[in-house]
């Protein structure tokens, strides 16, 4: 019964199936790509607030002197949570960016290295994308919340909108590759 299984999967599984399954591979490598490019450039820049005309850096929110000089809508009471929270949100953007290159490492591994052990590093580098989209998200909502009560929605820059395209990208691309990894895996293993 089980050689019959083998047969049947193995008739199904043709020449147009296996160019559908790469294609999409490459799609889902070359999305993860440009997400790791958005997230990057939005981390880089860091330009993710506009307050009065003015862009605040995620990176030195508040310069350091005599007296710190923050942004107008900032109170110096806030500005000891401000530095704290921000060490968060840059570590987690930060780490997301490192887990996310090593994730499309594998991905791209996977393809050019075909051997027993690719299918298992399509899922780790699917499974590090989604872990990156966690750290991504964290980091962003942490801004969030810490900016809630200084800030409108319209005050945020095309960078952070960047970071939440880079981040939703992430998930998606996660996601789509441990679905596609999934059926194949098991193709391989009833043959």
């Amino acid at each position: 019964m089980a050689s019959g299984v083998a047969v049947q999967v193995q008739r199904a599984w043709s020449p147009s199936g296996r160019f559908f399954e790469t294609f999409l591979r490459v799609l889902i490598t070359l999305s993860s790509a440009t997400a790791l490019v958005l997230s990057s450039i939005a981390v880089c820049d860091g330009q993710w607030l506009s307050v009065q005309g003015k862009l605040v850096p995620l990176w030195q929110y508040c310069r350091t002197g005599a007296e710190p000089q923050c942004s107008p809508a900032v109170t110096l009471a806030a500005v000891a949570e401000l530095r704290r929270g921000f060490v968060a949100v840059r570590s987690a953007v930060a780490l997301a960016i490192v887990v996310a290159i090593v994730g499309l490492h594998l991905l791209i591994v996977s393809q050019v290295c075909e051997d027993g052990h690719s299918h298992k590093k399509w899922s780790m580098g699917s499974v590090l994308l989604l872990v990156s989209f966690l750290l991504s998200s964290a980091g962003t909502v942490t801004y969030v919340i810490l900016l809630s009560g200084y800030v409108t929605l319209c005050a945020f820059t095309l960078s952070f909108w960047c970071q939440i395209v880079g981040g939703f990208l992430f998930f998606l691309n996660g996601m789509s590759g441990l679905t596609l990894g999934a059926p194949h895996a098991c193709h391989s293993s009833l043959s």
